[in-house]
C-alpha cells in the first residue's frame, strides 16, 4: 500500500477517535478511491489488523 493511502486511513482514525466521524469517513474514502485494486486487500488487512487504532481499545 503506498505511503499516501496509510497516512490517510492513520489520519481516519485518529479522527474517529476524536468523534469527528464525519470527517473520518471522508478521509478514508478519499483514501479507498485512490486505492488501486492490488491495494483493496492490503487495505482490508491493515484495518483489521488496526481495529483498536479506531476504538481506542487494546
Amino acid at each position: 500500500m503506498r505511503p499516501v493511502i496509510r497516512l490517510a486511513l492513520e489520519c481516519s482514525a485518529q479522527l474517529t477517535r476524536r468523534n469527528r466521524l464525519d470527517e473520518a469517513m471522508a478521509v478514508a474514502e478519499g483514501a479507498f478511491q485512490r486505492a488501486t485494486a492490488d491495494e483493496h486487500p492490503e487495505i482490508e488487512q491493515w484495518l483489521i489488523d488496526h481495529t483498536s487504532d479506531f476504538t481506542g481499545e487494546d
